[in-house]
């Protein structure tokens, strides 16, 4: 797919095809814009007869408008793939929740994403046409883009794609092209720790962000089977390199499961865990999940959790849920449509 190519790429691509170079950057410009291969008035149709079986193509298969102005998309590819993807409005701007998996082969026990397993990667043209998607409609021009934040929080483990993840990381960041700088987007990994090093060392500044939800190994393994291949304190050990390679705090995301990993106990052992690491934590009342028989913590606990939690020294906040009403919140997204169409 074209969209995979960064515009050097699309350049090469098109002179390969007999075109001169300003059809490249009107290629280029087109794809930006998220317009369709119909929508573009300014190349020949011998040009767009020739690409169009790799330009970026999917339907949107339903469209849902939460009553706190969160947007949920289901984009529908080629191939028949669908994914969600998540627009958040905040007084600061938008943020886009992109998935960067069909499915997930994670297999946490409170998410909806890993229900069906892991189906395919998206490849980084895919992940980038869910930002495209919701910065057309937002009515962007290419002086003006309306989106300013992006986490990969949607569907899928970022780090278990971590090829067509680093590239999309590239893509978006380009001045060619959205220019969104890697401090405005945040990659939330449940932490497969060879490749946070990776990320790391490739030289990556996005927030780092770990789905932590446990304190201790014996308590996480009976909610995240990856706890089974790395423990906390390895995690923590890539988190400590990472902060050290980019001078970037760490998130810890701490999703409040009612009498799984709630006690006062369980927290003072998370604040003795972090106690002096250049972190945050962010609480998060578990969203249901119809298939998952977990209940969330009531947000007036996750309040008195957060400020126990700063007592301790440790930097927390409650997350505000968005989204819930059109299963469009964090632990939600899944590779179909829920809730209804509007």
């Amino acid at each position: 797919m074209i969209l995979d190519l960064n515009y050097e790429e699309v350049v090469s691509y098109v002179e390969k095809l007999g075109y001169p170079k300003f059809r490249a950057k009107q290629l280029y410009e087109a794809m930006t814009l998220g317009k369709s291969l119909e929508e573009i008035s300014n190349l020949p149709k011998d040009f767009k007869e020739k690409i169009k079986d790799e330009y970026p193509r999917y339907e949107v298969v339903a469209h849902l408008h939460s009553k706190d102005e969160t947007q949920k998309a289901a984009l529908k590819f080629p191939d028949g793939s669908i994914v969600e993807t998540v627009l958040l409005k905040y007084k600061y701007g938008y943020t886009v929740c992109v998935s960067t998996q069909v499915g997930c082969r994670m297999g946490c026990k409170f998410c909806a994403s890993t229900l069906s397993g892991l189906i395919r990667n998206l490849s980084a043209g895919e992940i980038l046409s869910q930002v495209l998607f919701y910065n057309k409609i937002l009515g962007a021009t290419l002086k003006e883009r309306k989106i300013t934040n992006i986490v990969l929080m949607g569907c899928g483990e970022p780090l278990d794609n971590y090829e067509n993840v680093s590239k999309f990381l590239k893509l978006v960041s380009n001045p060619d092209g959205l220019n969104i700088s890697p401090r405005n987007i945040s990659l939330s990994t449940c932490g497969i720790v060879p490749k946070i090093y990776q990320l790391a060392d490739d030289g990556f500044s996005v927030t780092l962000t770990i789905s932590l939800h446990a304190p201790t190994d014996e308590l996480r393994k009976k909610t995240m089977p990856i706890a089974n291949a790395y423990k906390i304190e390895e995690i923590l050990k890539a988190c400590d390199y990472y902060f050290e390679k980019t001078g970037r705090r760490v998130y810890f995301e701490y999703a409040l499961i009612s009498g799984v990993n709630d006690t006062d106990e369980q927290i003072l052992t998370l604040a003795n865990l972090l106690k002096g690491k250049m972190c945050h934590v962010n609480l998060i009342p578990l969203n249901s999940v119809k298939e998952r028989n977990l209940i969330g913590t009531t947000r007036k606990r996750a309040y008195v959790v957060a400020g126990k939690l700063e007592k301790l020294g440790i930097s927390a906040t409650v997350r505000r849920t968005m989204g819930e009403d059109i299963e469009g919140a964090c632990g939600q997204l899944r590779n179909r449509l829920g809730g209804q169409n509007e």
